[in-house]
């Protein structure tokens, strides 16, 4: 379905129904993946092609859309190395098939729990060198973890492993511009599993303890640094996000 939203080829017919579906209940469902990817986009292009970063950790990637980490990164910097990381065999399998990086950079994929650092570090290091900068990626992944201390001791233990320079970039929902998105959470978290918690920009600003955040800092995710054509005519959504650079 979020193919489907953003556009991609990469979709089945079910997924086209039900994506319609949500949409009439969450008009703008289909917005906030735009919103996030282009998010993604621009923070993966900045960091490779201004920043020089030339590793990326993805973790709770989820299933390929269009224009995932790698593509953008190995666009800007073919040599450029990408690990994805999920924990869902399905994801994994797709990943494998649709995720082919350029001859010149690397793509590698782990089944791992964000809940195991240690064990997304290790894997990670067979295709990463941590002796260099990497851009750490949480995208839309972190409400999965409901318990505050608990998310933020995993992101200090990932960002401890990181040498400096590296960087962090993440967003995830908050409750503070449409109150439709909390009902959505509340449906949601009725049935599913893992369930999504929303927090405030500042707790999510809280994730970046200790490092140096990029201008605009954390903001909703339209308002990141868009193309110029776009300065003051972008919606304000729920999904927040930010960069941030390790001393």
């Amino acid at each position: 379905m979020w193919n489907y939203w953003l556009g991609g080829k990469d979709h089945f017919e079910v997924d086209r129904q039900v994506g319609d579906d949500i949409l009439k209940v969450i008009p703008d469902m289909a917005l906030f993946a735009r919103a996030t990817r282009q998010f993604l986009q621009r923070a993966v292009h900045h960091l490779t092609a201004d920043l020089g970063v030339r590793q990326f950790l993805d973790i709770g990637t989820g299933l390929p859309t269009a224009d995932n980490t790698h593509q953008v990164a190995q666009r800007a910097a073919p040599s450029a190395r990408v690990v994805y990381v999920d924990n869902d065999p399905l994801v994994l399998a797709h990943a494998r098939a649709l995720l082919t990086g350029s001859p010149e950079g690397r793509t590698s994929y782990l089944d791992a729990d964000l809940r195991d650092p240690e064990k997304i570090l290790a894997g990670a290091a067979e295709t990463l060198d941590f002796g260099e900068p990497v851009a750490l990626m949480l995208m839309g992944i972190l409400g999965h973890i409901s318990d505050d201390d608990e998310a933020r001791s995993i992101v200090r233990r990932l960002t401890d492993a990181l040498p400096s320079g590296s960087y962090l970039a993440l967003y995830d929902a908050t409750n503070v511009v449409d109150p439709a998105s909390a009902a959505a959470i509340e449906i949601w978290n009725r049935s599913a599993e893992p369930p999504y918690v929303l927090r405030t920009p500042a707790q999510l600003e809280s994730f970046f303890e200790g490092m140096e955040l990029l201008p605009p800092g954390v903001v909703s995710c339209p308002l990141w640094n868009p193309p110029a054509a776009e300065i003051g005519a972008a919606t304000e959504i729920d999904e927040f996000c930010g960069v941030a650079r390790k001393p």
